[in-house]
């Protein structure tokens, strides 16, 4: 049946798994990409929305690296929000509201269209394992697939364990068997795992709410969209979602259930997302708080299936269902099905290189929930930097590893492998030290050029990248090079409520001031001219005018970037004794030598490790 050896082998056709076989399949690695269900490819599991708070950032560096997060996102968007537009724009997030069903239709369609990956709808129940390396995959059939490498991205499903109440039942997803014998054969070859939980809200009819009671939560006005290449469009026209709130009584017929809350009799014991926590966990750790929002996001263009985003629970259906129907607007309200939460087997992510390849077993990647993380884009962002780092392992080729200041999936994979993480991680801009740099306005920019050197993207993008670098460069140096007239300009500040000049000076320090915006330099004649003789993209007008407002911050932490690098260029060797050097911390000794850092700079940010350890492991590597 299967009389081929693939180059690589994906399980599992979530975020993760897609990015994985599509990233592998256009490097030119036959690939075979194995699912229990063929119907469900890049499912939306829990909220039909892409990006965010960094995790828009995220979506763009994806699409930046070739990756198709960006695009099926656009062509399947119903509406589209830049989020913190207020703050400056290291913090601006672009986020779409996305069909569900066409999204998956339309990763699926994307898949299909890779000449060189294969598919197989069958459970995968286990690994082959040859000499500590694996050779391919086992399913519950019997049928064994030779590869040589496989990614695993089993989201929620290995041991899968579905709660609605006192009720609970195997699962990896509603309506979705678990994945089973995986976990127990890892666990056998030395694989250290923990379980973890996450939950969804109920689904409910939106022709039973009364939308009229709610506040209307717009797209923006002038939409943008994820993908940088010419592939998408964005939107001309948008869904509303709409804003309510819980209330004391809402609080107070939800608590009847508490007692038989799987949460809260103990039937559940692993961890769930601290950031997005259940309906039941904000009651209980929030008790001075007398209402919290409700999102209330339609599911499509034409379904009228609604998600009720902050109402995520497992509480008995029935105190759902009357809780939810004294909130405002769902008074009669329809459900499709109840809210859950699940349970599943997750691998400590300290076991895996930075390449998200196994210490352990050779040729073996995990990326997704499987590592520990929640959200569609960061198990996106890990499957696409698996799939390119099972291919480049194949060739013999250096790994693709990403710096912290170099992208969200830098900080994302270094967070994971160096520290570790005993609940769902969850991707922040806080969690950047560098976010002026990693902007989402300029993934481009930082990553295409790489993604052509790997062969995942053509030169025409990046052709288009050079010109967006280009003429924002040259527009920079014009705008520090011309001199503006102070009464023409005084007009323009006077009306900007900014104090006014009494001499003629340089645009770009006119243009520095948090007072003056884009739209406003666009009206003083020099820049009138220079825009009639330059055909300059949105995009790059964006870029001109982040460097100018921040060149000062920029400079700094492209500053303390370079002394990071310092450090990541003391490399540590794969088998260094840690344990021998005794003027280390016994914790520093300890925690060295689980990890094995490749770098020093590594080393330095993992938990329990202090400068002093730092300075005592460069002495005895003669630094």
């Amino acid at each position: 049946m299967f009389d081929k050896e693939y180059d690589v082998i994906v399980v599992g056709a979530g975020h993760a798994g897609s990015e994985a076989a599509a990233v592998s399949a256009n490097m030119g690695s036959s690939t075979l990409l194995v699912t229990m269900n063929l119907e469900t490819i890049g499912q939306m599991s829990c909220n039909p929305a892409m990006g965010g708070i960094a995790k828009g950032q995220i979506v763009r560096e994806i699409d930046a690296l070739g990756g198709l997060s960006g695009i099926v996102s656009d062509k399947s968007a119903i509406q589209f929000k830049m989020l913190n537009q207020s703050k400056g724009p290291a913090m601006w997030s672009p986020r779409t509201q996305n069909d569900r069903m066409r999204f998956s239709e339309e990763w699926r369609m994307q898949l299909e269209a890779i000449p060189l990956l294969d598919f197989y709808q069958e459970m995968v129940s286990g690994l082959v394992i040859e000499d500590n390396k694996v050779v391919g995959v086992r399913t519950s059939l019997g049928i064994e697939i030779r590869s040589k490498a496989v990614v695993l991205t089993n989201g929620t499903f290995l041991n899968g364990l579905i709660h609605i109440g006192d009720k609970q039942f195997g699962g990896g997803r509603a309506g979705e068997r678990a994945s089973i014998g995986i976990t127990g054969q890892l666990v056998d070859l030395g694989f250290e795992s923990g379980r973890m939980k996450t939950g969804t809200p109920p689904r409910v009819d939106g022709r039973s709410l009364d939308y009229t009671k709610m506040e209307p939560q717009p797209g923006d006005a002038v939409t943008s969209k994820f993908s940088y290449s010419n592939l998408t469009t964005s939107l001309k026209s948008q869904r509303d979602c709409h804003m309510t709130y819980t209330s004391p009584e809402v609080h107070n017929l939800l608590r009847e259930g508490f007692d038989r809350s799987p949460m809260f009799n103990g039937r559940i014991k692993s961890l769930g997302p601290r950031y997005c926590p259940s309906i039941e966990d904000k009651i209980d750790r929030f008790a001075d708080k007398d209402r919290h929002q409700l999102f209330v996001e339609p599911e499509g263009w034409n379904t009228c299936e609604v998600y009720v985003n902050g109402f995520s629970t497992s509480l008995p259906e029935d105190v759902q269902f009357k809780a939810l129907r004294s909130v405002v607007g769902f008074e009669k309200v329809k459900f499709f099905r109840p809210g859950y939460a699940i349970e599943y087997d997750y691998f400590p992510p300290t076991q895996l290189k930075h390449t998200l390849e196994t210490k352990l077993i050779d040729g073996l990647y995990f990326a997704g929930q499987i590592n520990g993380t929640t959200g569609y884009e960061e198990a996106a962002s890990q499957g696409l930097m698996a799939g390119i780092n099972a291919v480049r392992k194949i060739r013999e080729e250096e790994p693709f590893i990403l710096k912290r200041d170099e992208a969200y999936i830098g900080v994302l994979v270094d967070d994971l492998i160096t520290k570790g993480t005993e609940e769902p991680y969850r991707m922040f801009t806080s969690r950047a030290e560098y976010r002026t740099l990693l902007r989402q306005d300029n993934a481009d920019l930082r990553l295409t050029p790489r993604a052509v050197e790997l062969g995942i993207v053509t030169d025409e993008a990046l052709k288009r990248v050079e010109r967006k670098a280009t003429e924002s460069e040259k527009m920079v140096q014009f705008l520090r090079d011309t001199s503006y007239d102070f009464k023409e300009m005084n007009n323009l500040l006077v009306a900007k409520g900014s104090k006014e000049v009494t001499q003629n000076d340089k645009l770009f320090k006119v243009f520095s001031r948090p007072q003056v915006n884009l739209k406003d330099i666009k009206t003083i004649s020099q820049v009138q001219d220079y825009l009639l003789n330059n055909d300059l993209d949105d995009d790059i007008l964006e870029q001109v005018e982040v460097h100018v407002k921040y060149a000062g911050y920029i400079a700094k932490e492209k500053d303390n970037a370079d002394k990071l690098h310092r450090l990541e260029n003391v490399k540590i060797p794969s088998d260094y004794d840690f344990k021998s050097i005794k003027s280390l911390s016994y914790e520093a000794r300890e925690k060295l030598t689980a990890i094995q850092p490749a770098t020093v700079s590594q080393a330095s940010r993992i938990s329990g490790v202090s400068p002093s350890d730092i300075s005592v492991l460069l002495v005895h590597m003669g630094r």
